[in-house]
Parts: structure tokens; C-alpha cells; sequence
């Protein structure tokens, strides 16, 4: 099975139209009761997504653990976000000492895509002080992990990674803390903020 089963062509044309189902360009509700419309469909599907796939999700999580045994894996999964997520990263103390490099693997609940991302953590004590992320080319210490978890994201569920000049394709919705003209279909496909990983 599937964990994202909905068909969709990957043109900028059609993500771009999918997602305008799920946010808005403006404000108008942000001071209303109300959720707007498409803030309905999207906690609807994370509804679904959750009661029928979270256990899919967590099952590869630890399937991931078994084929990387040397690096920690865990799921990072927030239904504020549009993605189920996993994040691998060396076996250390958390935090660390001083740095911390992290794989991120995302699997879109709005399309059957999958994307894969790289962090750098810095830490002071335990304060994190600074954050790189590296959204396309990513360091030589997280390249054997990211086609780990790339390889076994395709031969589990089937999907297709976002190619990155679509990620990069700006979208006229926001999803906070973005705005038009800053708004990329990463952004709504995955996450808008790709430094908030709990470790």
C-alpha cells in the first residue's frame, strides 16, 4: 500500500493548483472563530492521514533504523506541517557538544513526493545557536544516509522525489511563517520551516 495513493501530474501547474486547496494568499481568517475552508481540508486529511497511515509511517521509521544501525533515526512527524517526516543523525549525546549534522526525509500528504533535505545544528551548551539548512546539494557526511533513506522512501511506497527546480517554484499561498512572493512549493508540500526538527 501506498502511503500517498493520490495520483497527480508533477507540473508546476498542477502542484501549484493542488495546494491552492489547502491555503490561502490571505489573511482574511486569521481573526476569525472559523478556520477557512481550506484550512478544513487540510486537518481533515491529516484526520485521515493519521488514522490510517501513521502506523505505515512508523513502521518504516524503524525499518530505516534497522538499515542504518550505526545512526539514529526517529520520526519527527508534525500534523501542523503537510509531511510525514524522519530525521537521521549521528549517535550522540542530544545536544551536542557543539554540532550536529541531520538527514530529513519528507513524505507530502498532498501528493505522492517524497524530499529529502540536509541540516547543520550548532549548539552552545545546550542552546542551538545557529542552523544551516541545505535544501538541494547536500555535505558529504549526509550524502550515504539521504540515499539511504531516498532508496527505501521509493521501494516502500512508491513515491517519486520532487525534483528540485519544482521545490523551488514559487506558490501564491501562504503557509506560515511564508508569504507570497516567498512562498515555494517545498514550503507547501513539506514544511516551511525545515530548521524545526526536535533534537
Amino acid at each position: 500500500m501506498s502511503l500517498n495513493s493520490r495520483p497527480i501530474p508533477l507540473t508546476a501547474e498542477s502542484l501549484v493548483a493542488l495546494v491552492r486547496n489547502y491555503y490561502r494568499a490571505d489573511r482574511d481568517f486569521d481573526l476569525r472563530r472559523e478556520n477557512s475552508p481550506e484550512s478544513e481540508r487540510f486537518l481533515t486529511l491529516w484526520v485521515q492521514e493519521r488514522t490510517h497511515k501513521m502506523d505505515q509511517w512508523d513502521a518504516f521509521v524503524d525499518e530505516l533504523q534497522a538499515a542504518l544501525p550505526e545512526l539514529d533515526v526517529g520520526n519527527i512527524t508534525s500534523t501542523c506541517d503537510a509531511s510525514f517526516r524522519c530525521a537521521v543523525y549521528p549517535r550522540v549525546e542530544i545536544p551536542p557538544e557543539t554540532s550536529l549534522w541531520v538527514v530529513v526525509g519528507c513524505v507530502s500528504i498532498l501528493a505522492p513526493v517524497y524530499a529529502i533535505y540536509g541540516l547543520q545544528l550548532d549548539y552552545r551548551g545546550k542552546k542551538r545557536i545557529d542552523e544551516r539548512s541545505f535544501l538541494d546539494a547536500l555535505p558529504p557526511e549526509m550524502q550515504a544516509p539521504a540515499e539511504v533513506v531516498a532508496r527505501k522512501l521509493e521501494a516502500t511506497f512508491g513515491l517519486t522525489a520532487l525534483p528540485r527546480e519544482l521545490a523551488r517554484t514559487p506558490v501564491p499561498v501562504t503557509v506560515e511563517p511564508k508569504e507570497p512572493p516567498h512562498t515555494t512549493l517545498f514550503d507547501a508540500l513539506f514544511i516551511s520551516r525545515p530548521d524545526s526538527v526536535p533534537i
